[in-house]
């Protein structure tokens, strides 16, 4: 498959060469995008600036009737946009339409979210003033997306900028840029006007230069890397950009001893090897109270075997590769140093990287401690490390000792357990004997160093929107 560019309404392949894009599981190319820039990003820019007074003035109505035709479109030729997911990233075929069912969701939902912009009026102090408060677009909208979700993110951006009136910019990563390729050539198939919606590949440096210094931009809007969101906040900050950051994390599981043990084995199971663990939502470590750790861990251990691992394009494929080397090695690195430093594999713990494809095999590794790099770092990798505690309050500060704070989950069938837990966890989303909790109509987002801003909800839309003041004297 051949990526284009697509900017005021033309597919192009400008650029300084192209980019190839390779399939994990078999190390084949995929398929190439240009390498665009500065030039391209430019391009963009502008021509959505130009757009933007035009598109700012339809009506929401009007607006949701191109999104739904869109929607239908992407869930028309889901099987089609899921295999390019695939083949580009690894994701096993099931979970890849899922995640085009899902992206069609923030679609639909901000369709019909964007009729329901309201302003407000506001008793004055003076009879003869009146004060209102309206609601308008922001502005045109510059995107950076991750590759683990290149569909979802993408809608999740994408969708409340065109239901509040905005224009729109997207720069895809450059390991899965083909789904969004064809993800616009779908929205271009339901109408939008030239302009409207704009797609670069290539350079991220480049392009997200350009996206951080040019004056037409009014809001960026990215998912990625901690260490990224950071650099691109302090691009931002000579144009005071409105940001939007989701980024990274660290999710806590805890399991305490009144919970429904396969419950949450499922829940654990779920959030854990979604994605071959390569979320940014998906339990990096499991907390569970003494008394019940070995049943638990043999419980999960007998789970976790039973998965199959392999190209995600095969039948019954549940873990697809990790993405690239980088991947796979960081993966690696956490599983040794925690035997080094005293776990014990139940299952799993080992791998394959030959041949320009990585998979990692499924893992489960008790007896792990604070000191041990997979309890501190972001594994993004199908390893799931087993520690036992002693009380809620020590579940809890254990769960909060990170500068992350994006999800969280624990297990328990007492309400007033729960609810400790629940408001004492310092994370932006909390599953409560839930692993997925995720929802195109609840917002998402985290505290701390996981980012700034909701997506989805109706926070989703408020975030491409200004409150403007007006106040009127008779």
């Amino acid at each position: 498959m051949q990526g284009r560019h697509y900017i005021n309404g033309e597919w192009s392949t400008d650029g300084d060469g192209v980019i190839d894009v390779m399939n994990p599981a078999t190390g084949e190319r995929v398929g190439t995008v240009p390498n665009g820039g500065e030039e391209e990003a430019t391009k963009a820019i502008e021509a959505a600036a130009e757009a933007f007074p035009d598109w700012s003035k339809t009506t929401a109505y009007h607006r949701a009737e191109l999104m739904m035709k869109w929607h239908d479109l992407l869930l028309k030729n889901k099987q089609e946009v899921a295999e390019i997911m695939t083949k580009e990233m690894g994701k096993p075929l099931a979970e890849a339409i899922g995640e085009i069912e899902y992206s069609a969701a923030f679609i639909s939902w901000f369709a019909e979210e964007g009729k329901r912009v309201y302003g407000r009026s506001i008793p004055a102090s003076k009879e003869d003033k009146r004060i209102q408060i309206n609601k308008q677009p922001v502005g045109v909208v510059v995107s950076i997306t991750p590759w683990n979700f290149p569909a979802a993110m993408m809608a999740r951006k994408m969708a409340p900028a065109l239901a509040a009136g905005c224009t729109f910019v997207a720069k895809p990563a450059k390991l899965t840029p083909l789904t969004a390729v064809r993800i616009y050539e779908l929205a271009e198939e339901a109408g939008f006007p030239k302009g409207v919606i704009n797609l670069v590949t290539g350079s991220a440096s480049k392009i997200g230069k350009v996206f951080t210094s040019h004056p037409s931009v009014r809001k960026l809007t990215f998912t990625g890397s901690t260490e990224i969101g950071k650099e691109l906040m302090k691009q931002s900050s000579e144009t005071m950009l409105n940001l939007s950051l989701e980024l990274g994390g660290h999710a806590p599981i805890i399991v305490l001893d009144d919970a429904n043990i396969e419950e949450a084995v499922k829940g654990v199971m779920a959030s854990k090897f979604r994605n071959a663990g390569q979320t940014c939502v998906c339990g990096n470590r499991i907390y569970v109270q003494e008394g019940i750790v070995e049943e638990f861990s043999q419980k999960l251990q007998e789970a976790t075997s039973q998965l199959k691992v392999g190209n995600g394009l095969d039948e019954g494929v549940q873990i697809g590769p990790l993405v690239d080397k980088d991947g796979y090695d960081k993966v690696a690195k956490h599983v040794q140093d925690a035997v080094d430093k005293g776990a014990k594999v139940l299952v799993g713990g080992d791998g394959s990287a030959e041949n320009d494809s990585y998979f990692y095999n499924p893992t489960v590794l008790l007896n792990a401690n604070s000191d041990m790099l997979v309890m501190n770092e972001e594994t993004f990798g199908p390893v799931a490390p087993i520690m036992s505690f002693q009380t809620d309050e020590e579940a809890v500060n254990l769960a909060n000792d990170t500068r992350f704070g994006l999800a969280a989950y624990f297990f328990t069938e007492s309400m007033s357990r729960g609810t400790y837990l629940a408001e004492n966890l310092d994370y932006g989303i909390v599953g409560w004997n839930d692993g997925l909790p995720s929802a195109a109509q609840a917002p998402f987002g985290g505290m701390k160093e996981s980012g700034i801003g909701r997506e989805g909800g109706k926070e989703g839309l408020e975030a491409f929107l200004e409150t403007k003041y007006i106040s009127i004297q008779l």
